[in-house]
């Protein structure tokens, strides 16, 4: 794993803060980011690719192959492989515009959650092929990332993405209750959807019925 230069390991925290100050000009690519990323790589470039729509605000072009990359590597690490991208989703660029600041901005957040998660409730992270069972969570969210969905309602991209990092923190950590707060970030995702699709059903119905088809 990456070590830091007193010999420990480096957190995600410390790793997202030195690929902003390397960031080239042209961005970075998927691959590169893979290749930089070393032994941890699945799970970081997951949490890189979910970052940008942590915030309540649609990044158009770019859910739908970002939540591809998610699902692939989540989907590779479920089945116990080891991280692997096609060549066609490797040279899939990150927005150089405001990179930096995208990965900086994001080295703080997940050192504000870094700092609360810890390795407890192993029952839920040992033995090993139980992290491989929450990736179906990660895949799931990935799926719905993908969609392309209009800005309204809002918090579409938003709420994956947060099950996205939670829980690919918590496997990165062995944190348990990470896991649990990730899985109920997912339930409060679906019932979010489902009432919206409820809501959208209803409108629609009304409209066939006003018009009387």
């Amino acid at each position: 794993m990456p070590q830091s230069g007193n010999g420990t390991r480096e957190t995600l925290s410390q790793q997202l803060h030195g690929l902003a100050g390397r960031t080239p000009a042209h961005g970075w690519t998927l691959g590169e980011l893979m290749d930089t990323l070393g032994a941890r790589a699945s799970a970081l470039l997951v949490i890189v690719c979910a970052l940008p729509f942590c915030a309540p605000v649609t990044i158009p072009g770019l859910s739908t192959p970002f939540g591809l990359v998610i699902f692939v590597l989540s989907l590779r690490y479920a089945l116990g492989k080891p991280p692997w991208l096609p060549r066609r989703l490797r040279e899939v660029a990150l927005p150089p515009k405001g990179l930096s600041k995208i990965l900086e901005a994001g080295s703080r957040v997940i050192g504000w959650i870094e700092r609360r998660m810890r390795a407890r409730w192993l029952f839920l992270v040992v033995p090993r092929w139980k992290l491989r069972i929450h990736a179906i969570a990660i895949m799931m969210s990935a799926l719905v990332l993908m969609l392309p969905l209009p800005p309204i309602p809002p918090f579409t991209n938003t709420l994956p993405a947060l099950v996205i990092v939670m829980m690919a923190m918590s496997t990165l950590e062995r944190d348990g209750a990470g896991i649990v707060t990730g899985y109920g970030i997912f339930v409060g995702m679906i019932v979010y959807f489902a009432v919206w699709a409820g809501v959208i059903a209803e409108g629609f119905l009304r409209i066939a019925d006003r018009f009387g088809f």
